[in-house]
């Protein structure tokens, strides 16, 4: 299984364009049921699309780079949740919940049993990140992998300030309607 990840913010900021657009354009029940979908599917296209960023498989603890790009990214992931949770949790819930599922559940999981027994195979098969890597090989494996080049930043900064853009564009309320 790849490590290769975006980063939660750019998770959230998409789920919450996919939110506004889903809660725009179709009815209820149909707009909580496409909310979920394109934001779960949101999740395995830009997880794939991670190999043209800077995203390391490995922590880089002594490198200052990595660092510094870490902590800048942690606190804007931080930010872009409380700043939007109460009013698009679906969206976010649903962008993050491979993240969710295979580094917050099953992987803790896993550890422990590993401690038991070192050999064991246990969870491996549940990893939703199984998916993003099928879907990779199939569809994106023509994508350069960057994923060691600090430039790659860019790419991701990109994404990020086209999508909080396009949502200050959509006058986005943090309160729901």
């Amino acid at each position: 299984m790849n490590k290769s990840l975006m980063e939660t913010i750019t998770h959230n900021l998409i789920a919450v364009f996919i939110q506004i657009l889903c809660f725009l354009y179709f009815i209820f029940p149909w707009n909580v049921i496409f909310t979920i979908i394109f934001a779960f599917l949101s999740h395995i296209i830009l997880d794939d699309l991670s190999f043209i960023t800077y995203h390391t498989p490995d922590s880089m603890k002594k490198d200052k780079f990595w660092l510094i790009w870490h902590y800048i990214i942690y606190a804007l992931s931080l930010f872009s949740i409380v700043l939007f949770v109460i009013p698009y949790w679906i969206s976010i819930l649903f962008a993050n919940i491979v993240d969710l599922w295979d580094w917050f559940t099953l992987r803790p999981i896993q550890k422990r049993i590993k401690r038991k027994n070192p050999d064991s195979k246990w969870g491996d098969k549940y990893y939703m990140h199984q998916i993003i890597d099928w879907v990779r090989k199939k569809l994106f494996y023509w994508l350069p992998n960057r994923i060691y080049k600090k430039s790659g930043i860019l790419i991701e900064i990109s994404i990020i300030i086209v999508f909080a853009i396009l949502l200050g564009l959509l006058n986005v309320s943090l309160f729901i309607d």
